[in-house]
C-alpha cells in the first residue's frame, strides 16, 4: 500500500528531531531514544500520574506550542556519552555532558536563549524558573500522552496543506515518528484495526489531534502559517488532525527507511 519514506526521533522533547534510517520500537509503545530528556518548569520537576502512569504534561515545560523559536536551535545528543551540543546558527550555546556540571551549563544555556528572544514572557510566570532538564538521556518517557504512543503520518497529507499556502510545509512541522509515501493524502485517518509496518504489526489508536507547534517554522522559529485554521476551514475538520497514533501489537521490533506498509 505505502512505504516508510522517513523515521525520527528527537532526543529532547521540543528540540531538533534525529533523521534515522531505522528505529527500534519498544514494547512499551515508545521508540527507543525518543523523548529520553525535556526542559521543566521548577514547579514541574516531578511526574503526574494519569491511569497509573506517569505523565509529564508539555505545557509544564519547554515545548513548540509555547516556544517556538526552539525550533531555531539545532540540537545534536550522543547518547553513548550522554552529551548535549546545542547551537544558534554558526554560535555554540553549550556542549556539555549530562552529570550535575553538565546539567547546570545545559540549563543555563537554553534559560538565556530563551530570555534573550521573542518567547521570554514564557518564563516569566511564577515556577517556571530555574528550567530544569530532566531525565536520563536514555529511557523514552515525555511522550505527550502517559501512554507515550509512536505518531505516523503521510507525506501527501502535508503536501496537501503545503499547496495551500505561502510559506514551505514540510514534515518536521509535525514531528511524527513515521512518515509514509505512496498513499493518497488523509488515507491514515480512515485506517483501523492494524496495520504492519516492516515486520512491526502496529494498532491504529487515534487521529492526531494539533496544537500550535505546527504553526512554528522548523528553520526560524516563527509561527509564519496559521495552520490550525486551515485544517479546519480547507479540509473540513471539526478539529485540526494530522496523522495517527500507534501502539505495538506484541513484542515491538525495528522498522526501516523502504518497509512496506500495509493495513490488515
Amino acid at each position: 500500500m505505502g512505504t516508510v519514506a522517513a523515521l525520527f526521533r528527537y532526543p529532547v522533547k521540543g528540540f531538533t528531531p534525529e533523521e534515522r534510517d531505522e528505529l527500534v520500537v519498544q514494547p512499551d509503545g515508545r521508540i527507543e531514544g525518543d523523548r529520553v530528556l525535556a526542559f521543566r518548569f521548577a514547579s514541574a520537576v516531578e511526574p503526574e500520574r494519569v491511569d497509573g502512569l506517569d505523565h509529564w504534561p508539555k505545557s509544564q515545560g519547554l515545548a513548540l506550542m509555547d516556544v517556538p523559536s526552539l525550533a531555531r536551535l539545532r540540537l545534536a545528543y550522543d547518547a553513548e556519552s550522554r552529551r548535549l551540543r546545542i547551537t544558534d546558527g554558526s554560535r555554540v550555546l553549550v556542549d556539555a555532558g549530562l552529570d550535575p556540571d553538565g546539567r547546570r551549563e545545559i540549563e543555563a544555556a537554553v534559560t538565556d536563549a530563551v530570555t534573550a528572544g521573542p518567547d521570554a514572557r514564557r518564563l516569566r510566570g511564577a515556577g517556571r524558573l530555574p528550567l530544569r532538564l530532566v531525565g536520563d538521556g536514555a529511557n523514552a518517557r515525555f511522550q505527550d500522552r502517559a501512554r507515550g504512543y509512536i505518531s505516523l503520518h503521510t507525506s501527501a497529507s502535508v503536501a496537501a496543506i503545503d499547496s495551500l499556502v505561502d510559506v514551505p510545509v514540510d514534515d518536521r512541522r509535525f514531528r511524527s515518528n513515521i512518515v509514509v509515501s505512496g498513499v493518497p493524502a488523509w488515507d491514515e485517518l480512515t485506517w483501523g484495526g492494524v496495520v504492519r509496518i516492516g515486520a512491526v504489526r502496529f494498532v491504529v489508536s487515534e487521529p492526531i489531534r494539533r496544537c500550535t507547534a505546527i504553526m512554528a517554522n522548523p528553520d526560524s522559529g516563527e509561527r509564519d502559517a496559521n495552520l490550525l485554521r486551515i485544517l479546519t476551514t480547507q479540509f473540513d475538520q471539526a478539529a485540526p488532525t494530522l496523522g495517527v497514533l500507534l501502539l505495538p501489537v506484541e513484542g515491538g521490533g525495528v522498522i526501516r527507511v523502504g518497509d512496506h506498509v500495509e493495513v490488515e
